[in-house]
């Protein structure tokens, strides 16, 4: 069969167990020939392939050797790579090798960061897998967990893989699609899977702790699902609280605590400019990738009290937007009198805050907040600080007896899903209701405040 060199430099991953040695060998030794192309098997010791060594194998091979499992085996092959794409190869020969130009291509071009190789006909069990891996990671391919995939190593290398077994294939997708890190596929003809059932079992519990249990997307970051799950699980209370925002914002806007991107979003359209302040690195990266194609909306790295305000006041903005924010900021008074110092006189302060300390509980702690604000405790952080009030109001009643319960009573550190759903059928009754009636109380404050013109 013939190969045609890669556009770019490769790395090929081949993890092996017991049974799939002779085939990890033979693929290996039929890739390692090729010039500019690096070929690392990975397996659980040198006497499983016919010719042992550990290092530099013939025909440009490296031989590592990781008996934990397919985990383990992919981190140490990590270490190794120098090359700019790698592929991970499941050690079957039906899988077709001229593929990899096809996996490899979108990356060399800037198109996409993880490409795999679609099947056109999957076993009715991987059939089923794959939609669960779809559903809990929001990955826009149909064969996520397909033997052949390409990735830009450095997106690889900026991971911190956890799973040693077959379970890492779960953890990989669930982490890269977390970041909105791109997606593509290319079909092959279909090839069967050499991973058995015992593997395919441990990506599905995977997969479904990652769906219920887990509630981070990195082993660091414990509030992740629960901003995600609020993203997808409650799009019709986003676009509501969006449109409050919307609403008011002038052209030029600063979003403090950016995180995952919802309300930069809805903000981004028809705006000049919307700088979106992060202090977490791993959800700049998010941005990043997000507004790749959004030339308005510029990231930044840096956390409220180190920022560069002097550069920042030469952006000019107009709006300051906080959307549940403000309550993670240890001293929010300063933080207030920062924004006060780089919107002209006129400029703007729009602040969405979660209200009732009565409410603070388990998810409070999960997500990072030092408070729950009452109505007199947000005028007096902003009028004691270089504002005046505009608007002050309450708004998410219906909200209440599900966090109360949730947060205080089961002591949950995410939202259920299932539950966000469902609230969110209701939202847009709920923002109806509200225009038309003062609350006397809510979950959570609206705030637009000026600074005054003289």
């Amino acid at each position: 069969m013939c190969y045609a060199r890669p556009v770019a430099d490769v790395a090929v991953v081949i993890p092996y167990h017991g049974r799939t040695a002779g085939a990890a060998e033979e693929l290996a030794h039929r890739l390692g020939h090729r010039k500019g192309l690096e070929v690392i098997l990975v397996g659980p010791g040198k006497e499983a392939v016919r010719r042992p060594g550990s290092g530099p194998m013939r025909n440009g091979v490296v031989h590592l050797e990781a008996p934990a499992g397919r985990g383990a085996g992919l981190r140490a092959a990590l270490e190794q790579v120098n090359a700019e794409v790698t592929v991970l190869h499941d050690a079957d020969t039906a899988w077709p090798i001229e593929a990899i130009d096809q996996l490899v291509g979108p990356i060399a071009r800037d198109e996409a960061d993880v490409v795999v190789a679609r099947r056109s006909r999957l076993p009715l069990g991987e059939r089923a897998l794959a939609g669960l891996a779809r559903w809990v990671s929001n990955a826009t391919v149909a064969d996520p967990l397909s033997g052949q995939r390409a990735f830009r190593t450095a997106v690889l290398k900026e991971l911190s893989l956890q799973h040693l077994g077959d379970d890492v294939d779960a953890e990989l997708l669930v982490k890269l699609a977390a970041q909105l890190y791109r997606f593509k596929e290319v079909a092959i003809d279909s090839a069967p899977s050499s991973r058995g059932a015992g593997a395919w079992l441990s990506t599905g519990r995977t997969l479904l702790s990652y769906a219920t249990m887990r509630n981070d997307a990195d082993n660091a970051h414990e509030g992740y699902n629960t901003l995600a799950r609020m993203e997808a699980g409650a799009p019709n209370y986003n676009a509501w609280l969006g449109a409050r925002f919307r609403e008011h914002a002038g052209q030029r806007v600063l979003e403090v605590g950016a995180g995952i991107g919802t309300i930069t979003e809805l903000l981004a359209e028809g705006r000049e400019k919307v700088v979106a302040l992060e202090v977490d690195d791993f959800y700049v990266r998010r941005l990043k990738n997000r507004f790749r194609n959004t030339p308005q909306v510029v990231p930044y790295l840096s956390d409220v009290a180190l920022a560069d305000w002097q550069k920042l006041q030469s952006e000019r903005f107009d709006t300051v937007v906080l959307s549940n924010v403000l309550e993670h900021i240890p001293d929010d008074g300063g933080a207030v009198r920062r924004f006060a110092q780089i919107v002209g006189p006129g400029g703007k302060v729009l602040i969405v805050v979660p209200a009732l300390p009565q409410l603070f509980g388990a998810l409070d702690e999960a997500v990072g907040h030092y408070r729950r604000y009452t109505d007199a405790t947000l005028r007096a952080v902003l009028e004691q600080n270089g504002f005046e009030i505009d608007v002050l109001e309450w708004m998410n009643l219906a909200g209440i007896p599900g966090w109360f319960v949730n947060s205080r009573l089961f002591k949950r550190r995410a939202m259920p899903p299932l539950q966000l759903r469902m609230y969110d059928q209701v939202a847009p009754l709920v923002a109806k209701a509200e225009q038309l009636v003062k609350l006397p109380v809510g979950m959570s404050l609206f705030c637009v405040a000026h600074k005054p013109l003289s």
